[in-house]
């Protein structure tokens, strides 16, 4: 009955019901950063010749594009530098083949980083 009485106490003040809200919510947010950190870390590879040739040219996939110009430096995705790439089929079965992991288009050298696995 004590029990009772002190939880009709906490949700009639307030202050100490959302007190009690935001901690549940935080361990809550807590325990799913936690859980879900396995999700956020993956495998990368960083080697060309050891990517499959499938994810080479996909989401998963990380560029580094410097612009000669301009002297700035970009991250974009396989997708992105594959457009980069354009009607250049030389230069995109040598990515595919691991023959090199770089290519020049226009201003911009473009660069294969990692893939996430």
């Amino acid at each position: 009955m004590k029990e009772n009485k002190k939880i009709e106490e906490m949700l009639l003040n307030d202050e100490n019901y959302e007190k009690m809200i935001r901690e549940k919510t935080e361990k809550d947010f807590q325990k799913l950063l936690t859980d879900g950190n396995d999700n956020l870390k993956g495998k990368y590879i960083t080697d060309i010749k050891a990517v499959e040739p499938q994810l080479l040219f996909s989401k998963f996939a990380t560029y580094e594009v410097i612009n000669r110009q301009s002297k700035t430096r970009s991250y974009i995705n396989g997708i992105q530098a594959e457009g980069y790439l354009g009607s250049n089929n030389s230069d995109r079965e040598k990515l595919l083949k691991g023959l090199t992991n770089s290519f020049v288009n226009a201003d911009n050298f473009v660069k294969f980083i990692k893939v996430k696995v």
